[in-house]
């Protein structure tokens, strides 16, 4: 097959950037309003998206919190969400963010295999090492773990949950009323594992679905991000502002990768970007600067705190001036690095800098025509910056709806991006394999 471009939504239904909830289009109670977030699901799915991508915090942002006092400060659980939404669809995939750093692996494997089930196939988990204060303090800790430390935790897990999923053969359940025999008790497989962090008997209460188990994504650009993507994941989102560091990123991915013996092509590189579309350059440009215009300056500046560590108190100083210096934290020290990188190659002063982050809070902002946005989209994805992309919407349900109609065509129109879904599972959409479990046939062969 022709190689084309995969894409994610990433729809927060209280939109993307902070001052959306401010914008007229946008509804007010997005964020916890269940049948809108059934609408952008289905217009996700006319745009024929593979995926909608969920966020998730684990503690109340507001005030210096992570995401300033915006529509944001509140949420639906992202897996509770979707399992309500995916009757509403049908080809949709799901990606939902759950924690490594607070959940347990047995309790988050048997909520994925769930949706997973519920889904019909369509189901992923975003693997995140939750950074911030706020949330250890919400779970029985004082202080966060240690960057380290959470993705060696991190590491263990995902091996863990990959394990429980397995616990069960694909040819497992025999139901056989005459027989009276359920299940095939040899097919069926404790994990037993004993770590560093987790002690786990196994097996899952949940057998597996149409696709195997959830496609596995993640999201960390350090260097124990990278180590843990290219071990682990199907799908890697990440954030550049420009195409150079996304070629680094991509070949380096790709390179780590086939070290570990895994095959490059099953996984899959999509920065995220945020489009201001309009039918024209200056269209899309007075949108971009009316929902700039609507930017309360206290969230900005809690934006900005959230994204530099933490630890930064703007209050006082001259908006118009140059970010001060900060010292790293350890929180995302990624995000820490990109957010400076961005203030000092563009010359921002503070005021600009949380203008720019405010929509897509270190990913790509693009302002421009369809043809504008297409252009960019096809030379990353034609010169190893990207294997596809996670639009961000500033606002909803206005920029999905411009994307749908207006940018899809034109990357129709280039052969750069499908006209009907391959397949009905997450799997079969991504172009990703069959994971066959260690007690398979395949597996065993392939072993030999």
């Amino acid at each position: 097959m022709t190689r084309q471009i995969k894409l994610g939504a990433f729809l927060p239904g209280g939109g993307q950037h902070i001052a959306a909830w401010r914008h007229p289009d946008q509804p007010v109670d997005g964020a916890t309003n269940l049948q809108f977030h059934i609408e952008l699901a289905q217009t996700a799915e006319r745009g024929l998206f593979d995926a909608y991508f969920l966020a998730d915090g684990l503690a109340v942002a507001f005030g210096g919190g992570v995401e300033g006092g915006n529509a944001r400060v509140v949420g639906f659980e992202p897996v509770t969400l979707f399992s309500a939404i995916a009757p509403f669809t049908t080809h949709l995939g799901f990606i939902a963010t759950a924690s490594t750093t607070y959940e347990e692996p047995y309790a988050l494997a048997r909520k994925f295999a769930s949706l997973d089930l519920i889904s019909d196939g369509r189901a992923g988990w975003n693997v995140v090492t939750t950074a911030t204060e706020a949330a250890a303090r919400n779970f029985n800790r004082d202080t966060q773990l240690p960057h380290a430390a959470r993705y060696r935790r991190a590491a263990e897990h995902v091996a863990v949950v990959k394990a429980l999923w397995e616990s069960f053969e694909d040819d497992a359940f025999i139901r056989d009323r005459d027989s009276g025999v359920y299940f095939d008790v040899n097919k069926v497989h404790r994990i037993d594992h004993d770590g560093e962090h987790f002690k786990v008997e196994g097996p899952l209460n949940v057998l597996r679905s149409p696709q195997g188990h959830p496609v596995i994504v993640q999201a960390g650009q350090s260097e124990d991000g990278r180590d843990l993507a290219a071990s682990t994941a199907e799908v890697i989102f990440t954030a550049h502002q420009k195409l150079e560091t996304a070629q680094a990123f991509y070949r380096d991915i790709k390179t780590r990768a086939k070290a570990l013996g895994r095959d490059p092509a099953h996984i899959l590189v999509m920065p995220g970007v945020s489009p201001f579309i309009g039918r024209t350059r200056a269209e899309a440009q007075e949108k971009y600067e009316r929902l700039t215009g609507l930017i309360v300056e206290e969230d900005g500046l809690a934006l900005i705190k959230a994204l530099t560590g933490g630890e930064l108190d703007l209050r006082g100083l001259d908006l118009d001036g140059p970010l001060p210096p900060v010292a790293p934290t350890e929180g995302m020290k990624s995000r820490q690095a990109l957010i400076r990188q961005i203030a000092d190659e563009n010359q921002f002063s503070i005021r600009q800098l949380y203008q720019w982050i405010a929509s897509a809070r270190g990913h790509f902002t693009l302002v421009g025509s369809p043809v504008d946005i297409a252009d960019t989209l096809q030379d990353w994805f034609e010169n190893e910056g990207a294997d596809g992309f996670n639009i961000l919407p500033p606002w909803l349900p206005t920029g999905l709806n411009d994307f749908v109609d207006l940018v899809i065509p034109e990357l129709q129109r280039r052969g750069l991006f499908r006209t009907a879904y391959e397949g009905r599972t997450l799997r079969d959409n991504l172009g990703l394999p069959f994971p066959h479990t260690r007690w398979s046939l395949p597996f065993a062969a392939a072993a030999e």
